[in-house]
């Protein structure tokens, strides 16, 4: 399954799973399984109870190695300035949160080049601030990520689902314009049988009125 096909089963996921009373945002699990040498979006969302109250959020990005106790500060967010904390992650992280606003609601990053290293706990943390009519309100929501580093991607029921619905739905596709063909084809050669009828009974109408009136007529 290729990074394309699961980065559109997420954004159909995204959009199909709103909660109601919410039109602009979804809070959505990460994936939890990473390619090793390839690239892995960490997901995190926290999504506004009211989003006509405005905030601004910072967020934070630990790491707990597998069988370790102790979480490393290795990302930080605060708009617009991504920073990478930790040189074990130097060159490899990408911000792909919210952009062009400080009312951050996907606190998502990119590991480029991901190693079995990275094999452990994420926790993404949000500090929001929103800004009621009389006073700010300051909240913390802590998010966390069980990551697993294979050599090769496991197909998740989902995706298996979806592109076998992906070959059926070309197969109909195929079908359909076959079937479309054979139409077409019968109602061409229908209209052509039809033409010949047409100029034959013309042609033998024709052939009657030339015909000398005076033929089969003998005088005594």
């Amino acid at each position: 399954m290729s990074i394309g096909m699961i980065s559109f089963l997420a954004l159909c996921v995204f959009f199909i799973q709103v909660p109601q009373g919410q039109t602009g945002c979804a809070e959505v699990d990460s994936m939890t399984e990473a390619v090793a040498g390839e690239s892995f979006l960490l997901g995190c969302i926290s999504c506004k109870r009211r989003e006509e109250v405005p905030g601004s959020a910072i967020v934070d990005w630990h790491f707990k190695p597998a069988g370790t106790e102790e979480f490393i500060h290795i990302f930080h967010y605060e708009h617009p300035f991504p920073t990478i904390r930790h040189e074990n992650y130097e060159g490899r992280l990408e911000w792909q949160g919210t952009m062009g606003t400080k009312d951050v609601q996907i606190g998502a990053i990119f590991i480029h080049n991901v190693t079995y290293n990275d094999t452990g706990t994420y926790l993404c943390t949000f500090h929001r601030t929103l800004y009621l009519l009389l006073d700010e309100e300051h909240v913390i929501i802590n998010k966390e990520v069980e990551l697993t580093v294979v050599e090769e991607a496991n197909p998740e029921l989902t995706a298996v689902i979806s592109e076998i619905m992906m070959y059926v739905v070309i197969v109909v596709l195929q079908l359909w314009m076959i079937g479309v063909l054979i139409y077409c084809y019968r109602k061409i050669y229908a209209e052509n049988e039809a033409r010949e009828a047409r100029k034959a009974a013309r042609s033998q109408n024709k052939f009657i009125d030339s015909k000398d009136p005076c033929d089969g007529v003998y005088l005594e």
